[in-house]
């Protein structure tokens, strides 16, 4: 097939918009290093650089305690995730077995609920257990969650069943076959699962602030969330200034981690995306 390279028009526009969505960041972690003052004062000038936003931040907010938090729930919740759902959605994607089109609609029923809607009835669970301020209630719920079924059910279903069958004759059993096949076919489809995880754990604030409320177990996104009362309420007669300049530098560390992720698997990621989208 004959391919038509892009033009100068085409290449202008990405630019302007690469451009226009990199802006934000790099205002936001040049500005981190501003001085206070200036952030407000001359919002788009670079002046004087230096680290007392960064310096304060540290010592008014946890923030390596939410970092700690927000490690470990992803680490264990994640972990969780990547091995169970490309399990479900192999079992869906390539055995029959009695109802499996009525227990996958229920799966995805489950994908219309909002998650507003199951707050209380899982708040009221972990009370039950005993599991309200605890790593329980922040890494159990939604560790196998519908769409990462569903998005390894798809990606899955494209690999032939005669690449399986030849397994079974080779007499590998199931897991070895899952294992040693499966696994390897869908290399990219779980690169685009793992940072899609990382992404909705690391930036998951909803559930974390209702289900604890001690700052021992606050994850990254609730201290961030906190952030602009911890400033003023630890350092008295704290301005509108010094708020923002160590809100940006905060914001600018908790950026980091998924910017670095996300340019190290971003290949993967494409390639995932693409291959989970058709069936082949």
């Amino acid at each position: 097939m004959n391919r038509t390279r892009p033009g100068v028009a085409q290449y202008v526009l990405l630019t302007v918009l690469a451009l226009a969505f990199l802006y934000p960041i790099w205002w936001a972690i040049s500005s981190s290093f501003k001085p206070a003052a200036e952030i407000i004062s001359s919002p788009l000038s670079i002046g004087a650089l230096t680290l007392d936003n960064y310096r304060a931040m540290f010592a008014d907010v946890p923030i390596g305690t939410g970092f700690a938090n927000t490690a470990l729930v992803l680490a264990v919740k994640g972990a969780m995730t990547m091995f169970f759902c490309p399990l479900a959605g192999y079992a869906f994607a390539k055995y029959t077995f009695p109802g499996k089109n009525a227990l996958f609609g229920v799966v995805m029923l489950t994908l219309m609920l909002p998650t507003l809607v199951l707050i209380i009835p899982l708040l009221l669970e972990m009370s039950a257990l005993g599991w309200v301020n605890t790593y329980q209630a922040l890494i159990l719920p939604g560790s196998i969650d519908a769409f990462s079924i569903f998005w390894m059910r798809q990606t899955i279903a494209a690999i032939p069943d005669e690449l399986i069958d030849a397994g079974r004759v080779d007499g590998a059993g199931e897991f070895g076959i899952f294992a040693k096949v499966v696994l390897p076919v869908i290399r990219p489809g779980l690169a685009a699962l793992a940072v899609l995880t990382t992404m909705n754990v690391y930036n998951d604030f909803v559930w974390p602030v209702v289900a604890v409320n001690d700052t021992s177990h606050q994850t990254l996104q609730v201290v961030l969330a906190t952030l602009a009362q911890n400033i003023t309420g630890n350092r008295i007669g704290a301005d509108f200034a010094t708020v923002w300049g160590e809100l940006l530098a905060a914001g600018s560390i908790a950026m980091l981690p998924l910017l670095v992720i996300f340019v190290l698997l971003q290949r993967h990621f494409i390639n995932g995306i693409l291959a989970g989208s058709v069936k082949g």
